[in-house]
């Protein structure tokens, strides 16, 4: 849900619902990285509610655009972190030896 004034396009508060601090803190650092934002930040009303309010600023640009922006960055930048990982422990079970273990076993 988007809290904002009807003619600054720029300000916005954006409220997520059933979110924590992992996911905005995310947001927070993915928004710093764009030059259009002038300020980005973001609080949890009461630590009991499973609600994030991230407050976006820009020098101009609708701040719904950038939001979704920085969203689309963050999106792209945890497929890479999974890739990488995958190719790497794909890699290491090629050139080592590893006993295959049975998490699931009663022992």
């Amino acid at each position: 849900m988007e809290h904002g004034s009807l003619t600054d396009l720029s300000s916005s508060t954006f409220s997520l619902i059933d979110e924590d601090h992992t996911l905005a803190n995310s947001v927070r650092f993915t928004l710093n990285q764009d030059p259009r934002v002038q300020f980005c930040g973001y609080s949890i009303p009461h630590p009991s509610d499973n609600k994030v309010n991230i407050r976006v600023q820009t020098t101009g640009d609708p701040a719904k655009d950038v939001l979704k922006d920085a969203l689309q960055n963050l999106m792209l930048m945890c497929k890479h972190v999974r890739t990488t990982f995958d190719d790497t422990v794909n890699d290491f079970r090629a050139t080592e030896k590893v006993e295959h273990i049975d998490i699931n076993s009663d022992r």
